[in-house]
This record gives structure tokens, sequence and C-alpha cells, in this order.
């Protein structure tokens, strides 16, 4: 396995190197000056020029992709065009932000899913199993900024449990120390601050669990169902081994492979995908952080985001090829 390994991180190289001529081109090709988004509109034009010369965008493409690449190389990810911040610095908390966010919608998701998709294929055909799978298809189905919506209009608005948006009350901020606020607060002994973040993610969480949620339900029990078919399932039944131990044992050990290839996905997806949820509920996550930068024409900003998002994306996908061979011993990595 470790040869193997080996062989797929070397493999990223070209992928990423890819990834980054790709994203060069593309969010240059997107119209406007950064010089005059900088600016503003009425800068002149000689002002524009020479913002231009010192932030090294009069230098040709090559040049620019080159110093660029260069950069990489060094762990440097440049500097912000806007904030005139170093990314490597400023990108984490609008990353940890992201990734508290989708780990813990990512959490609702497969609790729910997976024993969804579970009861619906032991008790197949029954009220609960039509019941699910029709609430598995409203919810592929819905949009994410509808829910959102209609999540702080009745929870929020009308029942006042949860707050609308952010991550923390700004009367009593709390203290990064890894900007992973639930780590932090409990870190510090904050309780009362960790049942506020708790409730600032209940809403954005659900409303981002909801398509993965039901994708993982719908093949959860779609893989069960071929699992129970099987003879070795048949012959624990008729040892008169119980239907409880027999689904959670046997059956989901067996049936839990297409599960987690679904679930690395659609973790990778929410850590570069969530846009909608994050502007939504005002969340500081790296996907509104790309986004801005994007209406500022912040060069570096938007590809050392995308690099990065691209860099967890592929390492969850990994992980989840290596974890195929710890759950069913017959895979083989040489």
């Amino acid at each position: 396995m470790f040869s193997y390994t080996l062989r797929r991180l070397g493999m990223l190289i070209p992928v990423l190197l890819g990834l980054t001529l790709i994203v060069f081109f593309m969010i240059r090709a997107i119209p406007g000056d950064p010089a005059e988004q900088i600016l503003g509109q009425a800068a002149t034009k000689e002002a524009i020029t020479e913002l231009n010369e010192s932030l090294g965008l009069d230098k040709p493409w090559y040049t620019q992709y080159v110093y660029y690449v260069g950069d990489l190389l060094t762990g440097d990810l440049g500097e912000s065009l806007r904030t005139k911040s170093a990314i490597s610095e400023e990108i984490w908390p609008y990353l940890a932000a992201t990734m508290e966010l989708t780990f813990c919608a990512m959490f609702i998701a497969i609790v729910i899913g997976v024993n969804a998709g579970i009861i619906s294929a032991w008790f197949q055909r029954s009220w609960f199993d039509y019941t699910a799978m029709l609430l598995a298809l409203i919810g592929v189905s819905m949009p994410i900024f509808w829910l959102g919506l209609m999540e702080q209009w009745i929870f929020s608005i009308q029942l006042d449990w949860l707050p609308t948006s952010g991550r923390e009350d700004v009367r009593n901020p709390v203290e990064a120390i890894t900007h992973l606020f639930l780590i932090d607060t409990a870190i510090q002994g904050e309780w009362a601050q960790f049942q506020t973040t708790i409730k600032h993610l209940i809403l954005p969480s659900v409303a981002l669990a909801t398509i993965p949620m039901a994708i993982i339900a719908r093949i959860t029990r779609s893989s069960m169902l071929e699992v129970m078919k099987s003879d070795y399932i048949r012959t624990a039944h008729a040892k008169g081994l119980r239907m409880f131990f027999v689904v959670y044992k046997h059956s989901l050990k067996n049936a839990v492979i297409p599960v987690l290839t679904i679930i690395g996905l659609q973790t990778g997806l929410l850590l570069g995908g969530a846009i909608l949820t994050e502007t939504i509920f005002s969340w500081p996550g790296i996907g509104r952080y790309i986004f801005e930068a994007i209406n500022f024409r912040d060069y570096p900003v938007i590809q050392s985001g995308i690099l990065i998002v691209a860099i967890i994306f592929v390492t969850i996908n990994l992980i989840v090829d290596l974890l195929y061979a710890v759950i069913d011993p017959r895979i083989k990595y040489r």
C-alpha cells in the first residue's frame, strides 16, 4: 500500500499543475482590470498603468505564470491585490469556517442518510421505505437557497430559536486559536460560547446536508438490498441470528464501499461548493472569500483559493481509496 500511495501522490503533481494553468487563464478571461477595480472608476489611466506595473500585471502571461508557479514551489501563495496581506495567513480563517460547516453537515448527512437507507432496505416496500425515498427525492431536488431562507423564516424569525446568520455572537466573540470555533471554545472551557457556536451551525449545516443526505440514503438502500440477497446473509438468517445483528454486522460492512465513495465525493464538493449556503447565512467561508476576490479581480486570491480546495478534494479521494483496503481485506494495492 505504501508504494501505491506514493504513486498516487506523484500523480497529483501533473493534475495540480494542469489545474493551475487552467485557472490562470480562466481568471484572466474575466472582463475588467484589477488595477481599475482597486483604484475605482475615477482613477486616471496613468494611475492604473502605474499600479499594473507595480503588481507585475503588465508582464507577458507566460512570465506571470512562471513567477506564480515558482512562488508555489517555495510555499508562497502570494499577496492579495486588494488587502496587501499574505494569502497564506489570510486564507486559513475562511478555510477553517468552511471545514467546520462542511464536516458538521456531513456528520448530519451520514448519520441520517446511512440509517435511513439501512432501515429502508430492511423494511423494503414498507411505508417507511416509500416515505424515506420520497423525502430523498425531494431533498435532491430542493434548491438550497430556498431551504435556507425557509429555515431562517421559520426557526429564526417566527420561532426565534436559532440565529439567522454568522458564526458567533458579535457581542461575545470567540477568541480564535485554531479558527475552528467548536474546538477553540472547548479548549478554553467557554461552554456558553460552545453552545452559541452550535446554534449558529445548525441551520446552515442542515441546509448544506440536505443533498448529500438524500444521495447517501439512496445509495445505502441500493447497496444494502444487493448485499442482503447474498447467500451468506441467508445463511446468517438460517442460523437464527437477530436481524439487527445481520444488518449492521454483516450486511453494512460489505455494502459500505459505494457509500464511502459517495461520502468522499460529497465532502470534497461541499468544501468547494458551499457558496450559496455561505452567502445566505453570512458564513465567512472559503466560497465567499473566492467570490469576493472574483468581484475585485484579485488574481492571486482566486488562484490560491481554488488550488487549496482542489488539493483538499484530491486528498479526500486518496484517503477514501486507501480506506477501501482497510474495510475490505480482499482489496489489495501494490
